[in-house]
């Protein structure tokens, strides 16, 4: 696979990039309706914020309410109480800016890969012309270069997230949220993803709340890493990634004394919530047999 051009010029095309926007929960409770008509509560008192231009990573156990976070964040849903901010304004629809990359690629399987990327600009009122060119360079700047006519079912996994990305960015967002994006990827290819993201981050620097696949993703990637307890979730543990920028290949800083240090200390903190909801899952496993 090509990696991306180191080219951080503004692309051509319409559309204004969007500042880094800061992201704020306070306070934030989250409950949804049972099968049986009663409460389940997903999230408790979460206070959350991500800095303008900060890449954020959340880890937890399964349940903890991560996914749920980010879609209050995305302005796909909302809070039962407390108040979800970006950029200083109450969230309550998708907020200009926004920028998504979760588990499956939301690529149009009847459209080109360059329509498919074009589509950002279209929506914010580019011409035809000005969209494709735009698109080019972005799908240039994730090794793309020569697929523009290709179809989603004609490339690789790890070929659709790239397309993916370039969607995600090509309207350089004020945030950008990320659900596993690199989750169902062999091992070598999310190496190279992350490493392309990061060089891509590094061009405009949106807002980054990421939900990784693992923590050694997340101390990888991320300026700060927020541990969430078992669910109900809320915020157990705050750490700032001291790991200097750029980072360069993630497959090397994983064997950097300092990133051991500081998985060791989060994986101390993350583990008794693993283990708790483990236990929660056998106990109820054992009720039912």
């Amino acid at each position: 696979m090509t990696t991306i051009a180191d080219d951080r010029s503004s692309p051509s095309g319409g559309g204004a990039p969007h500042r880094p926007a800061r992201i704020e929960l306070t306070g934030v409770t989250k409950q949804f309706l049972t099968p049986t008509g009663g409460a389940f509560t997903a999230l408790r008192d979460v206070n959350l914020t991500v800095e303008p231009g900060q890449f954020c990573a959340v880890v937890g156990p399964t349940g903890c309410g991560k996914s749920t976070t980010l879609t209050m964040v995305a302005g796909l849903d909302h809070p039962t109480t407390g108040t979800v901010r970006v950029g200083g304004q109450v969230v309550t629809g998708v907020p200009d800016g926004t920028g998504f990359m979760f588990q499956k690629d939301a690529l149009l399987p009847w459209k080109t890969v360059i329509d498919n990327v074009a589509l950002g600009p279209r929506f914010h009122g580019a011409s035809k012309k000005d969209a494709a060119d735009k698109a080019r360079d972005w799908l240039r700047r994730v090794g793309l270069a020569g697929f523009e006519d290709h179809h989603p079912h004609q490339l690789s996994g790890g070929m659709r997230k790239r397309v993916a990305l370039a969607a995600a960015l090509i309207n350089e967002p004020s945030i950008l949220l990320m659900d596993e994006p690199f989750g169902a990827l062999d091992v070598q290819t999310k190496a190279i993803m992350s490493n392309e993201l990061l060089g891509l981050w590094e061009q405009t620097r949106p807002s980054v709340l990421f939900i990784p696949h693992d923590l050694e993703e997340a101390i990888a990637l991320a300026d700060r890493v927020v541990v969430m307890t078992v669910g109900p979730g809320t915020v157990k543990a705050t750490y700032d990634i001291d790991l200097p920028r750029p980072r360069g290949a993630v497959q090397e800083i994983r064997f950097d004394p300092r990133f051991l240090e500081i998985h060791r200390q989060v994986w101390h903190s993350l583990r008794e919530e693993v283990e708790r909801a483990y236990a929660r899952t056998t106990s109820a496993i054992g009720d039912v047999a």
